[in-house]
């Protein structure tokens, strides 16, 4: 491996009059030297494809529920104009819908390729964006180190920088998630800006530059940061660091600064009011972030204790031993970066640390609902490695200068430790990814290295369940609710293992204190709805899917489920209404054009089901010819058909219960009573009976009292 040749430090009044203007200034390589530097790039760009095959079906998780899974709006290319517009295409939570109309519109394209929800083709647009900004970040980094210290090994040791970026597994907690492609969205549009601007100086005038920089904003706001990071490259490596010439360095960035300006606050203008970004105290969320930014360099030494979704808490004060020693630590590098401006050849290691900080501010400063996510190293980290490898690489080529006589065991050994380090990332990388494989794995993992995240524990549950372990389920829910008690989405979960045990009453519990905790939320309502329909209280599953559409328009399951519960019902007014209303939300809505077909035709079910009755006089006829009798009001005929399925069987209770519904309708309580004791002397955990009779005699009761 080449040594880094480094300049001495510039002295007097003398600064650079310019920066080298891209890649043709620098001494040129030889042949040979280009022709390995491009072979090492093959098999760079092959490790990283290599490290990453084993995700491309990986599943989709946790907030892809709400932005991909169950987002209509994706559904449809031509609603990529409303995400410009309108940010609650983002979501179908309101509490999570924010202006991102580059992912949702990436997103859309991709359920188009895919023909539905294919996690193959989510994933493969993610992997191929991530390999065109390892590219960009190959020449950024060389041409920062060129104008820093112009020599032969730089193209190595940005080829290593990126090959350790593109191998880290801390990365892959982005590259998975596929709603996070936001993250590297934003990070390749400031890289692809930063290149732009250092390969065409001569463009500069025209802003062409700023395009991928407003495409990256357009997908994550971070991107904004952009202009600080282009201020200080121009400081360091145009202006030569003087502060005499502040001024002119702000000039050459002015056109930047605007435009992230803009951007910034178009990105407050539109996004939604509902949008609910944390509900923490400020002073607890500032406390916490510098030993956040402690965890981060940690982890890019060593990734050992990624979480999808940690249970860090926001300390309650900066005074907390762990505030501050993440306080401390972050002077360190500040100061660092602070010294290491007054050498050239040091500066890309300062220009990296003003990355590092300067990409982290948005979601340090910014409150937010959570104090730390591993994704959020993505953008950061491009700063950070090329410090540290390039403080390295600087200290190698000083101890190979002091030692010349073992310069070839030198390089050799730094060649293959840097060879073994890249293995063990890619691995790390490769198990990364494995564990994103399922929901289960994922929150398995979870449940491990965050053993205090009650949501943790709940979604690990929530797996539990869907394989049919509702004991197992029920176990995480209630460990869960012992860090996060008040989480309405865990009373929601909790109430639907209860219902699974058939333990309805405490499950009815939770249900409401859902409700109580988060009454603006759709989810609560149908939830319950959905468990009342199940329990055969349809006018209150009707009233709670009701309030859930109106809760949220947008939320298709309370639609679906509400449409066919008129439809079961025979209600075709209200079912063309609803149905009318979901085409207006969406109108290519395959379901609800359905609905709508069936509500404008409907079929005269009650003649085919007497002739059907006639002809085959069993149980199961006569008692959906009773059905279709009440829905009709025709309550006399539902009493005769009931007992004509009553002659086949004495003992029928459902039979009874029809009579008794029958005889509610014609508002004779004593014999409504006496058929819904009767079915419930056959049948005595017979819910609907249950609820007949208690209707019943609570309307005898009033009709008393008048």
């Amino acid at each position: 491996m080449p040594e880094v040749t480094t300049t001495p430090a510039r002295k007097g009044k003398l600064r650079a009059q310019s920066t080298p203007q891209g890649a043709a200034e620098f001494p040129a390589q030889r042949p040979a030297d280009r022709k390995r530097l491009w072979l090492a790039g093959c098999v760079a760009f092959l490790a990283v494809i290599a490290a990453y095959s084993n995700h491309f079906h990986n599943s989709f998780h946790f907030d892809d529920a709400h932005a991909v899974v169950s987002n209509v709006y994706i559904r449809d290319l031509r609603n990529i104009p409303r995400f410009f517009t309108d940010g609650r295409t983002f979501s179908s939570l309101p509490t999570n819908q924010s202006w991102r109309p580059l992912v949702s519109t990436s997103l859309a394209l991709d359920y188009r390729l895919g023909h539905g929800l294919n996690p193959f083709w989510f994933h493969l647009s993610t992997f191929l964006w991530f390999l065109v900004q390892l590219v960009l970040m190959f020449f950024l980094y060389h041409w920062v180190l060129q104008a820093a210290a112009p020599g032969p090994a730089n193209g190595y040791i940005a080829l290593f920088t990126v090959m350790w970026y593109g191998l880290h597994p801390a990365n892959a907690e982005t590259v998975n998630y596929i709603i996070q492609r936001g993250d590297l969205y934003a990070t390749l549009g400031v890289v692809a800006g930063m290149v732009l601007y250092i390969a065409f100086p001569k463009a500069r005038k025209f802003g062409i530059y700023l395009l991928p920089v407003v495409l990256g904003a357009l997908a994550k706001p971070p991107a904004v940061v952009f202009c600080g990071i282009l201020l200080v490259y121009i400081f360091l490596f145009e202006e030569d660091a003087d502060w005499r010439r502040l001024w002119p360095t702000i000039r050459k960035a002015f056109p930047a600064i605007i435009v992230c300006g803009l951007l910034a606050v178009v990105n407050v203008k539109l996004t939604p009011k509902s949008f609910v970004p944390a509900t923490m105290p400020h002073s607890m969320y500032w406390a916490t972030q510098p030993y956040v930014i402690l965890k981060y360099v940690r982890s890019l030494f060593l990734p050992l204790w990624l979480s999808a979704d940690t249970d860090l808490r926001p300390f309650a004060s900066i005074w907390e031993p762990r505030a501050m020693a993440g306080v401390v630590f972050c002077l360190a590098p500040l100061a660092a970066g602070i010294w290491t401006v007054k050498r050239r050849e040091h500066r890309p290691i300062a220009f990296g640390i003003f990355w590092f900080f300067g990409a982290l501010a948005p979601t340090s400063v910014f409150v937010l609902s959570e104090v730390e996510n591993d994704h959020r190293m993505f953008f950061p980290f491009v700063g950070l490695m090329l410090s540290v490898t390039w403080a390295a690489a600087l200290m190698v080529t000083r101890l190979i200068a002091r030692n010349t006589q073992y310069r070839p065991h030198v390089i050799r050994t730094v060649q293959v430790l840097a060879v073994c380090v890249l293995i063990a990332y890619a691995l790390g990388t490769w198990k990364r990814n494995e564990v994103w494989r399922t929901n289960e794995s994922l929150w398995r993992d979870v449940t491990l290295k965050s053993p205090e995240n009650g949501r943790g524990l709940m979604n690990y549950g929530l797996t539990l369940m869907e394989r049919g372990d509702a004991h197992g389920a029920l176990d995480y829910f209630q460990r869960a609710a012992a860090f996060t008690p008040d989480y309405y989405v865990l009373e929601i979960n909790t109430g639907i293992a209860l219902g699974l045990l058939n333990r309805p009453e405490e499950s009815e519990v939770h249900f409401r204190r859902a409700i109580t905790l988060q009454p603006n939320d759709a989810q609560p309502y149908f939830y319950y709805g959905r468990w009342l329909r199940m329990r055969g209280r349809t006018a209150e599953c009707d009233q709670m899917l009701r309030m859930a559409v109106e809760k949220n328009p947008a939320y298709m399951e309370a639609r679906y489920l509400l449409m066919q519960s008129y439809l079961d019902q025979r209600q075709w007014g209200a079912l063309k209404d609803l149905a009318q209303d979901t085409l207006r939300v969406v109108p290519s809505d395959a379901a609800a054009q359905g609905y709508l077909a069936r509500s404008q035709n409907p079929p005269d079910e009650l003649s085919a089901a007497a002739r059907l009755a006639e002809s085959q006089p069993t149980l199961e006829n006569y008692l959906n010819l009773s059905l279709l009798y009440h829905r009709a009001g025709r309550y006399q005929d539902c009493i005769d058909a009931a007992r004509r399925a009553l002659r086949l069987k004495p003992d029928y209770a459902e039979a009874y219960n029809n009579i008794a519904a029958a005889y509610e309708g014609m508002q004779q309580w004593d014999q409504a009573i006496a058929a819904a004791q009767q079915a419930l002397r056959i049948k005595p955990d017979f819910q609907l009976a249950r609820n007949n009779l208690a209707y019943s005699q609570a309307q005898k009761r009033i009709s008393k009292v008048r």
